[in-house]
């Protein structure tokens, strides 16, 4: 686990004082660590400030955070809470790409409780494949409401897939600890401290913008206690002195003014924090002058333009924070910290904890990343398709693949101007005046004439754009192709099978979907192009579909699919994939394989232990191999739409060179995506 999520429910829950503890202890062990809050509620956050400075973190105020809560906003709304998440996780990878561990710290839930269904810290975690530690702001709260709140975040943490580190109770009634601690081995509860609860001048200054009449710079760590306000005479007044009080005065309330100041310097009277005088009066000259006359007078004295109702009132709503200049207040936070929350165990959890969690998100990003460290030139014949041409925008723009359309240079660049699209990065060649043509005629009827074909049929088979396409992967001018939002599967994949055909060894060219669930990516095969396979086929399909899960890092675990499990069935259908199986284990002996197994022990744990209870792979399987067509379109079909799964491809594997087919109903995204994947997989021909 390289990284930790922390978040509260909502506001007041003291979640500095947990992340500077939780800090502390990463710090100890670890070299570099990094801050990161995915949402701040302004630029200048204050947690990202402190954090950065206490513990002198090498990096910028700007990569520790994400978005304001008003970018957040307007991206859902604008775009999907979706997008946040891949924003968010390009952002998050940079740091975790930089650093040994990331601490996160979430925004509190209750702010977008009304904006997204789910609690975005949660969904945030997930994408981050972080462990999770959610606090619950305890204050005023009774022992049960506590139990209850506890119990339901604990469920919606699971039905979200994340694995949760610890649930810290902050700021409980300290008589409640005992009891509230057996919830749980990892819940910790942490009593209210008086002291970190208290104000401070320096709180009281930020809030107020006061005039500072009389200030030394040490007179910002003073705490403040109560906050009383001049409303009785000086003899009824002075009983109501408490320390560390801080006085609202009106400036012309002369005896208040030196009855406090005698108060002050009284061994009778307990110190006061501050004098603050309201309505923008400033003391009597006279006063002024004595004051002046005490020499090194050491209370701070404020003034404010507001009057002392609504000074009262602004000091009563501030929330104290921990400051960088504070070293007494920054020691007790961290005593009260480890007094009260076992660092050992959670340290211990975070270093045994493993998270398998890949959201589609996760993955999408995964395909740019994989795809950017060999940057290779697709070529895309639909240059008339709209979605084709955002879906290049943005592989241009995020610098994934070079880009190679097929069209009249000066028809094209109008056709994406109109649009208004940017794709002058892309190389445009005309297919039909191109000098090409006659090459790559003359070529495919070298490929083909054994078939019967005629130049002149290969000269005309390549004024299409696919072929034409095609002919450019075969002669190395483009490294992959991507086609089909326009032309059928066949269009697409006949010229492929023709010109670039089959890798040695593999007995047929088939096709795999990624299945990505909410916690999981999955490999489906095959689904898409071969309707019945025979025995050998399958096995062929079943190592493709392995070395493919491989090379987009789904440790690959093959469930050969049928509808029985282990030696159980009979039938035709069964027996050709056991079969298959077999075959599988004779070609690649170090592959983890499983077959005839069906869908559900396959997939739950569960399921698996009562039917197949010795099997590595039942419960755990990666890739899927389905039997036929039928069974294979069918079932990837039924998960995408029941399960909410992204399915992305269907992804041709086999071929020599990649030519990959798109649906013809495809997003802009499955673009995206499909091209990413025919970039990775030319990295490795």
């Amino acid at each position: 686990m390289k990284s930790l999520y922390v978040f509260a429910d909502k506001k007041g829950a003291g979640s500095l004082v947990i992340t500077l503890g939780l800090m502390q202890l990463l710090k100890k062990s670890l070299q570099r660590v990094a801050f990161f809050r995915p949402i701040v509620l302004e630029a200048d956050d204050y947690d990202c400030y402190f954090v950065l400075e206490h513990f002198k973190l090498q990096q910028s105020q700007e990569s520790s955070y994400g978005f304001t809560l008003q970018e957040a906003e307007h991206i859902i709304a604008q775009h999907s809470e979706e997008y946040l998440y891949e924003l968010l996780i390009e952002k998050y990878k940079k740091l975790e790409n930089e650093y040994d561990f990331v601490l996160c710290e979430g925004i509190y839930s209750d702010l977008f409780a009304n904006i997204v269904e789910l609690d975005i810290n949660i969904e945030i975690a997930k994408n981050f494949s972080a462990g999770l530690i959610n606090i619950i702001n305890a204050h005023n709260h009774t022992k049960s409401t506590l139990e209850d709140t506890y119990m339901l975040q604990k469920e919606s943490m699971q039905k979200g897939g994340v694995k949760r580190i610890a649930t810290i109770l902050n700021r409980v009634n300290a008589t409640d600890i005992g009891e509230l601690v057996k919830l749980d081995p990892m819940v910790f509860a942490i009593p209210e401290n008086e002291e970190l609860a208290k104000l401070g001048l320096s709180d009281v200054i930020e809030n107020l913008h006061p005039k500072k009449l009389l200030f030394n710079e040490s007179d910002y760590i003073r705490k403040v206690g109560r906050v009383k306000v001049a409303a009785l005479g000086l003899d009824n007044f002075l009983e109501k002195i408490e320390a560390q009080d801080l006085m609202i005065v009106p400036g012309d309330r002369s005896e208040i003014v030196l009855g406090l100041l005698g108060a002050y310097y009284s061994k009778k009277y307990p110190s006061i924090s501050a004098i603050v005088f309201s309505n923008g009066l400033e003391p009597h000259v006279n006063i002024q002058r004595l004051i002046e006359g005490l020499g090194e007078i050491s209370l701070p004295l404020l003034m404010v333009e507001e009057d002392t109702y609504t000074t009262a009132q602004k000091i009563s709503s501030i929330e104290p924070k921990i400051r960088l200049r504070d070293k007494q207040k920054i020691s007790l936070a961290l005593g009260h910290f480890a007094k009260y929350v076992d660092t050992q165990r959670i340290e211990e959890c975070i270093r045994l904890s493993k998270s398998d969690i890949v959201t589609p998100q996760m993955f999408e990003y995964k395909l740019f990343e994989l795809a950017k460290r060999a940057k290779k030139k697709i070529v895309l014949p639909e240059a008339h398709d709209l979605r084709v041409l955002q879906a290049a925008e943005i592989i241009l723009n995020r610098d994934i693949a070079d880009i190679v359309f097929l069209a009249r240079p000066q028809e094209f660049r109008r056709f994406y101007e109109q649009h208004g699209l940017d794709l002058s990065k892309a190389e445009v060649v005309d297919h039909t005046a191109s000098s090409f043509v006659r090459r790559f005629g003359e070529e495919l009827y070298k490929l083909r004439r054994h078939k019967g074909m005629t130049l002149d049929q290969a000269l005309d088979a390549v004024t299409h754009v696919n072929y034409f396409a095609t002919m450019m992967v075969q002669m190395g001018y483009a490294d992959g192709m991507v086609s089909g939002a326009t032309h059928s599967t066949a269009e697409t994949v006949r010229p492929a099978l023709q010109i670039i055909k089959a890798k040695e060894g593999v007995e047929v060219v088939s096709s795999i979907f990624f299945m990505c669930l909410p916690t999981r990516v999955l490999v489906f095969g095959d689904c898409a192009i071969v309707q019945d396979p025979t025995a050998s086929e399958l096995a062929s399909i079943a190592i493709e579909s392995a070395k493919n899960a491989k090379r987009f890092d789904i440790e690959p675990k093959v469930a050969m699919i049928s509808y029985s499990s282990g030696e159980s069935g009979h039938g035709k259908s069964v027996e050709k994939v056991r079969e298959a199986t077999k075959i599988v284990r004779q070609r690649v002996p170090q592959l983890a394989v499983e077959g005839p197994i069906q869908f559900d022990a396959a997939f739950d744990p569960e399921v698996a232990k009562r039917k197949l209870p010795n099997s590595k792979v039942a419960g755990h399987a990666t890739v899927f191999v389905f039997p036929d067509l039928d069974t294979g379109n069918t079932t990837y079909k039924a998960v995408q739409r029941s399960a909410g799964a992204v399915a992305i491809g269907p992804v041709l594997q086999g071929l020599k060179k990649p030519v990959n087919d798109l649906s013809r109903g495809a997003s802009v995204k499955d673009i995206v995506n499909t091209i990413a994947i025919t970039a990775i997989q030319a990295q490795e021909e």
